[in-house]
This record gives C-alpha cells, structure tokens and sequence, in this order.
C-alpha cells in the first residue's frame, strides 16, 4: 500500500429492514453470490491493499460470523504478528451488550487502535458490496493534506423511496472538500453518497472518538463527522465502480440479481483484485437429462432435476423433477420438490418445499422463507 495502515471493519449495523435474513446472523454473514458471505468484500478489498492487520467488530448474532472468519487463513490473516482480530460487544464496563452506536464501539477496541504500528486506519462496514484497491484513495488522502476522507458514490436521490435506510449524502465541494452531510433526508438533494468507508490518520481517530464519547455522542455519522467537519479537514474520494447495498429484503435480492450481470460479475470477481472465501469441499453441480438452467449461478453439491432461470443456487441444493424456479435466492441444504413452483422467492438454509407448493413475490417484494422452513 502507498502508506501502512491497519484496518477496521464494523460489523455491527442496524439491519431491521432485512427482517427474517438476520434473525440468526449479521449483515456481514449474509450469503452472496453463490458461495461467498458480505464480509468477504471489505475483508478482501483490505487484504488486496496489502493491510495485513484487520480488526472486525461484532454487535449481535454474530456467532455465523465468526464460524466464517475463524483463523483469517482464507485471507492470509493467520498470522504470529498482526493478522486478524475479532471484537465482541463486552469489551467496555458501561457497554450492555449492545452499542449505543459506531463511536462507543470504536471505543471499545481503543487498545487494538493505540497499538496499532500503523500510521493510518482504513475503516468500513458490511452493508456495501464493492471491489476496490485502497492505494489510490490513501494516495489522495495524503496529498490532500486531509485528516479524514470519506468513500462516495454517485447516486440520484430517490425521494419517497421505501427502501431507503440510515443513508448519508455528502456536499462535495469542486476541490473535494466535505462541505455538509445529510443523514436520512426525507427529500435527498445531494447524489454523493456516502459508503461508510474511512481513511484517516490514528492520532485524529483516537481524538475524535475520545472527544465525541466523553460528550456522550455515539452516533458516527450524525455526531462525530457532522460536528467536526468544521474543525478537520475532512475529503471526499469518489468510486466509480459498481456499489451494491445491503438495506433491506429488496436490495439483497437486487444485488444477487445484479450478479447475473456479466459485466458486474467480472468487476467484482474477476478483476486483479480477487475476492477470497471460506473453502468448503463439495462435489461438483449435477444436471439430469431433465435439468434446463439458463443465465443462473449454481454452485457445488446441487442437483438439478427441474428448470432454473435468472436464480442463484447456493450449495447442496435439490431441484426437484418438473420444479421451477424463476428469479429466486436459494440459500444452502434447500430442497425443492417434484413440481414446486417459486418466483421471486428468497429461501434461507435449510428450507423444505414440498410438491406441488407454489410461492410467489415480485422483484419489490420477494417472498422470504426463514432458516428450517417447510412450505
């Protein structure tokens, strides 16, 4: 990387809007893609900038998270010196099991950020799918002379839009500088959104984190950025890349979908910049002479008897003979029947749908079925 730095990871975000999908699990351990989990994303983006010490901090329901991330080997961050560190919510006296927001949670891993050898922290979160190399923002944050720059991307306000949750737009200005920040507009004017993703300097984070929670001020955006953007110097550096979000039940399913996409596929998975995985062995898919698949991801260990278009199949699972499924998420170990019929469906794990069972959504409202339902 142009400058060492150590990374963070907030794996702690507020994700009512996904309903059933986190019942047992985090954002960052949601499902993607086939065989991938969300977390892979900034995991892999900080390992393709050469960060080798990457810290994740942990809310609730973080016990998938944490089977997935284990040692860190499948990223290289099995390491004797730095690596990978995992932080739970009991790390602070005052802390009940749940931060009060992203300042008390940075709080609570103070030691991990003091120790840091690193000059710099690359700081995000798991509600964003991306692929980037950080080289180039650390680069413009260092010869911007900025304390704090913030990642963006330009989006169009949608006003009215229900799928809109705990968004924050930015007022860049021509050199580059933050000049405003909107937090949850009921009416957005701005288009530079923000993806929660930080580069800044250790000493002005350890400042700005003690100042903000000795004021009893934990909100990150809302307290820390917007009352300081007048006392740092704080920048904005723009993705131009394809940005997929995790908000609510309709973004999953449309960034699953958007997968689909070779053009976003090959951006996200087959650039230079690879994005790793937990491995799990598995037999290869098989297709029966009565299987017809079109423009579907299918991943190891299913079996394919009916017809799949437009879905994502996760491992291990069974489609049975004469069952179709069209534009659907089917999470790991489901098995659909002889002659079921699904349509814009989202199946957790281990689901069961018996014969001749038909669900149906829409693109704006999938159908989800919880982990272990039988239909």
């Amino acid at each position: 990387m142009y400058r060492e730095a150590f990374g963070l990871i907030y794996a702690g975000e507020d994700a009512a809007a996904l309903r059933e999908l986190v019942d047992q699990r985090t954002v960052g351990a949601l499902p993607i893609g086939g065989k991938y989990r969300v977390i892979d994303f900034p995991l892999s983006n900080m390992v393709n900038s050469d960060i080798r010490k990457v810290g994740v901090i942990t809310s609730r329901n973080y016990n998938s998270l944490m089977d997935h991330l284990s040692s860190g080997k499948a990223w290289d961050l099995s390491r004797k010196s730095d690596g990978l560190f995992i932080f739970t919510p009991y790390s602070l006296r005052e802390t009940p099991g749940v931060f009060r927001g992203k300042v008390e949670a940075l709080k609570s891993c103070m030691g991990y950020i003091r120790r840091a050898k690193q000059e710099y922290c690359v700081m995000t979160e798991t509600s964003f799918v991306f692929n980037i190399n950080f080289d180039e923002m650390m680069r413009s944050h260092c010869e911007s002379g900025a304390d704090l720059t913030i990642l963006y991307h330009k989006a169009e306000p949608v006003h009215g839009d229900g799928d809109q949750f705990h968004e924050v737009f930015l007022d860049v200005g021509e050199d580059g500088r933050v000049r405003g920040i909107e937090v949850d507009p009921m009416l957005p004017t701005l288009s530079a959104r923000s993806m929660k993703t930080y580069i800044v300097r250790k000493d002005v984070l350890i400042y700005l984190v003690d100042d903000s929670f000795a004021k009893g001020e934990f909100k990150f955006s809302e307290n820390l950025l917007r009352n300081n953007i007048d006392r740092i110097k704080m920048m904005a550096f723009e993705h131009k890349g394809y940005v997929g979000t995790m908000r609510s039940v309709a973004s999953y399913f449309r960034v699953n979908m958007d997968l689909l996409d070779p053009k976003i596929r090959g951006e996200l998975f087959t650039s230079k910049n690879r994005i790793y995985t937990k491995v799990k062995d598995s037999v290869p898919a098989k297709y029966t002479k009565s299987a017809a698949v079109k423009n579907s991801l299918v991943a190891n260990g299913c079996i394919i008897e009916g017809r799949v278009e437009n879905s994502v199949l996760f491992r291990d699972v069974h489609v049975g003979k004469d069952a179709v499924i069209r534009n659907s998420i089917i999470l790991a170990n489901t098995d659909v029947a002889e002659e079921a019929d699904l349509e814009y469906a989202i199946l957790d794990k281990n689901v069961n749908v018996r014969q001749r069972r038909r669900l149906v959504g829409n693109s704006e409202f999938p159908m989800v079925i919880r982990k272990g339902g039988l239909v």
